[in-house]
This record gives structure tokens, C-alpha cells and sequence, in this order.
């Protein structure tokens, strides 16, 4: 049977207070707990740790080796309560955050200066992939995930929704002309995803309903290279509102079919592997996510 902290608490209390009576009003314990602990300790070790005499406690060469190598534990616990008392005030250490590419780019990136200032012992390591990916396996803390949840082996935070628009620039509308009607977008360059396929339905109302689902000219795996092919002039693009902003406010990417557009709102969630104490550094990465959020991205409408 091992030794526990508390018999290692105990002997010390007795041994610091010169009293068995004294060390339980010290621990809140009774004086028969104190005793029953004292000789459990000892009956583990196999050796008499203190002399007890009616009128005082005396350690002996046995209890003097012992309580030097219990203070040292005592002590090695107490630091590292203190250490994560510390790390629930001022939150630290590594926090690994994975993203689509263009959530990254547009929204976390503009908040990373902000967020070291006030958490500066947080180490951040930022990875992005457009594709759904194992928290484990990539030893990821936090993944922003765009759209409806499927995995219910995570917590979600819901962070806000986006807005899907259909966009292109000014110069590809002087160079083609800007499509009147739905059907019209048949006659012109169509930028698209590889996948996930539900993505190429935009949300523009036609004879099928509330969904077109496009055929595309150019298809890309990230929202940030569709756009970046739509400010160079290559086609008609659908992307998020979190992700052209700017763009937009500009003049770089123009809303086209706004009369026949759907609102279509996506989901954006941070999700982590549930746990009954959430690292402190993993909470104010959400609240201050979420606060900034609320403060800039949601305003523009």
C-alpha cells in the first residue's frame, strides 16, 4: 500500500506543531484521525517514525530521513497548485488553432496581434486545411469548422454566421458584361469547388428552387484561391461574407443578382474535444475570438 499526501501532510503538521491536538485543530481534523494516520504511515513504512511520551513527540533518526523527503513532495505539490493557479489567471502554454485558409487569412490573423497582447504567455501555433481534419491526429486544440456539425464526439462554440453572395469584379463585368438573369449564368466563366460537391449549389432562385447549382469553368479545394482567381478577373464566384469584406467595402468584388439572391447562412463553430475542465488557454482563445467577432465581423451586414 502506497503512501498518500494527506499521511505525508499529517506527519509534517505533527511534527511542525510539537502536538498531536495542535496538528488536528491546524488540519480540521480530529485528534483520533491524526493518530489513526500517524500509525497507518508508520505501518507502511515499517519503521517508528515519531517517540510519543505523555509530554511531548520526538522524532526519531528514522522520521528525521522521512519528513526531509515528505517536505520535499509537500513542497513539489504545493508549486504545482501555485503553477496552475497561475496558468488560470494568466492563461499559458501551447495552443494549437487549425482553420480553412480563408477563415485564417480574414478573421483570425487580424486578431492575432490583439490577442498576444493581452494573453502574451500563450504560445500560438496556426495551421490551416480546407478539408475536415482529426483533432487528434494533427494535435489540434481548436478547429474552426464552416457549416453543419456532423461529429458529435466534439463541443461546438458557435462563433457567428456568414452570408453566401455571388461576386465578380468590376473587371470581369466590363470585359462580359454582368448576367441579368439566373439563366444567363450559363454563358459565363463559373468558379467552383473540388469539394465538398454542395458547395457549387448558390443560393440564387431558379425554376429547380432556392438552390443553382453551377457547372464550374475553374475548381479549386480553397475559398481564398476562387477568390483570388475572381479579383483577377476569371470568373463569377460564391464565397462567404466573412471572407470579402474588404473586398466588397472597395469596390474590388461586386454582389451581382441581388433580386434573385436566397439568404443562405453558414455556420462557423469552434470545436474541441470535450473535457469537464476546459484549459484556460483554450476558453479566453474563444471569448476573445468571439468578443472581436462580435465586434467587426458581425457589424457589417
Amino acid at each position: 500500500m502506497k503512501t498518500t499526501l494527506d499521511e505525508l501532510q499529517v506527519f509534517a503538521a505533527v511534527v511542525d506543531s510539537s502536538s498531536i491536538t495542535a496538528a488536528a485543530e491546524h488540519l480540521s481534523q480530529t485528534v483520533s484521525a491524526i493518530s489513526r494516520a500517524l500509525s497507518r504511515l508508520e505501518e507502511k513504512l515499517g519503521v517508528t517514525l515519531l517517540r510519543r511520551t505523555t509530554r511531548r513527540l520526538e522524532l526519531t533518526e528514522e522520521g528525521q530521513v522521512f519528513l526531509a523527503q515528505a517536505r520535499k513532495i509537500i513542497s513539489a505539490v504545493e508549486d504545482a497548485e501555485e503553477q496552475m493557479e497561475v496558468r488560470r489567471n494568466q492563461p499559458a502554454g501551447l495552443l494549437r488553432v487549425n482553420a480553412a485558409s480563408p477563415f485564417m487569412l480574414h478573421v483570425l490573423v487580424p486578431l492575432v496581434r490583439g490577442f498576444r497582447k493581452q494573453y502574451p504567455d500563450i504560445e500560438l501555433e496556426l495551421n490551416t486545411n480546407d478539408q475536415i481534419i482529426d483533432l487528434l491526429e494533427h494535435r489540434t486544440d481548436i478547429a474552426i469548422r464552416i457549416g453543419t456539425l456532423s461529429d458529435s464526439t466534439l463541443h461546438a462554440r458557435p462563433l457567428m454566421t456568414s452570408r453566401l453572395r455571388v461576386f465578380a469584379s468590376p473587371a470581369y463585368l466590363h470585359e462580359r458584361s454582368e448576367p441579368q438573369s439566373v439563366v444567363e449564368l450559363s454563358e459565363h466563366s463559373l468558379l467552383g469547388f473540388t469539394r465538398p460537391e454542395s458547395l457549387n449549389a448558390w443560393p440564387l432562385r431558379n425554376v429547380q428552387g432556392d438552390r443553382f447549382v453551377i457547372t464550374p469553368c475553374v475548381r479549386a479545394s480553397s475559398g481564398e484561391t476562387l477568390r483570388q482567381l475572381a479579383l483577377a478577373g476569371e470568373g463569377i464566384v460564391c464565397l462567404a461574407d466573412f471572407m470579402t469584406q474588404a473586398d466588397r467595402q472597395k469596390g474590388n468584388l461586386v454582389q451581382i443578382l441581388v433580386n434573385e439572391t436566397v439568404e443562405v447562412l453558414q455556420p462557423v463553430n469552434a470545436v474541441y474535444y470535450r473535457n469537464t475542465a476546459l484549459a484556460s488557454r483554450i476558453s479566453c482563445f474563444l471569448d476573445y475570438v468571439s468578443a472581436q467577432i462580435s465586434a467587426t465581423i458581425l457589424a457589417d451586414k
